[in-house]
């Protein structure tokens, strides 16, 4: 019996190997996909410009604040931190959140996310003061989202208006482009500030430009934000990315698998050269090279000090940041 059971570890194993990776697992319900998940319904409902992953420099504390989301809309904005908790969620005495029963099984105590979150958009400013950009007083608003179905608020009534739920979140509705939606009125915005365009363009180019996390696709509409380290395989294929670092490049596209006979299976991997003088490149400026499809990509994701590795096989997409 022992025999059969040690076999039939042996062949799980070897077909995780082959035809899964333990870190695309992993992220399956990762933070980054419920991060990915909010900004893309904000930018459908209410438009505007989106912008994730920041790493805004701390001039105070020669640190980088990260902020999940920036929505800017005309005259206004949002700063937004999304929280992927699950459980049960209640406000203390001293204001912090406990998360008791979720996905962790343990419990978690956060600093309120509502002061943390308006600790960023300050810091966001005085990163854009800093850059030539001067707001209007009540520019900036913030939020905290909890996108996760599976959390449920203990006194709802404890939690600030700032905190939006995911029963709120579901429940918003797109208005039409003429009308100024009433949930931005109420949530996103500190009092009506228009802005002329010039600055709007500005803001836009910084924070286009500000650093941000690298960021990897993966099939399945999955997301991993983190920091770019290397890619592992054959010495050929190492070679034939070598032009792939972030002072290089800004984006890679892994096109497609082609199979030669028996022989491995290979990719075609479109790079974007980094050009800081236009918006991106165009079709005939990205260049291309062809791996074995085993080839990895190293990712050291935030908040982590552990080392992933996945194949590019399963990977759609790498953005670094500048």
């Amino acid at each position: 019996m022992w025999v059969e059971i040690i076999c039939g570890l042996i062949v799980y194993r070897l077909f995780r190997c082959f035809f899964y990776s333990d870190d695309v697992l992993e992220v399956e319900t990762s933070d980054a996909n419920a991060l990915f998940s909010v900004a893309n319904r904000l930018e459908k409902l209410f438009g505007g410009m989106v912008y994730v992953g920041l790493r805004i420099p701390d001039a105070d504390t020669g640190t980088r604040q990260n902020i999940d989301i920036v929505q800017v809309t005309k005259g206004e904005a949002v700063v937004i931190s999304v929280k992927n908790l699950s459980g049960f969620l209640s406000v203390s005495a001293d204001g912090s959140w406990v998360c008791e029963g979720g996905s962790k099984h343990k419990t978690e105590r956060l600093p309120d996310p509502v002061v943390e979150t308006k600790k960023q958009a300050s810091i966001l400013e005085s990163y854009l003061e800093q850059r030539g950009v001067a707001l209007p007083e009540g520019y900036f608003s913030c939020k905290v989202v909890l996108p996760n179905p599976k959390l449920r608020t203990i006194h709802s009534s404890y939690f600030s208006s700032e905190v939006i739920t995911y029963d709120q979140l579901v429940q918003l509705k797109p208005e039409p482009k003429s009308i100024i939606s009433g949930w931005i009125k109420g949530a996103f915005r500190g009092g009506k500030k228009e802005m002329q365009e010039s600055i709007h363009q500005k803001l836009d180019f910084i924070l286009t430009t500000a650093p941000i996390w690298d960021r990897l696709e993966l099939k399945g509409n999955k997301y991993v934000l983190g920091e770019f380290l290397d890619f592992k395989g054959k010495q050929e294929d190492i070679i034939a990315l070598k032009n792939i670092r972030r002072s290089k490049v800004s984006r890679m596209i892994i096109q497609k698998m082609s199979m030669f006979g028996f022989g491995p299976s290979t990719l075609q991997v479109l790079y974007s050269p980094r050009d800081y003088r236009s918006e991106g490149a165009s079709a005939s400026e990205w260049k291309e090279v062809t791996v074995r499809s085993g080839t990895e990509v190293l990712l050291q994701p935030q908040d982590s000090s552990k080392v992933c590795k996945f194949k590019l096989s399963s990977v759609v997409s790498l953005s670094l940041s500048a």
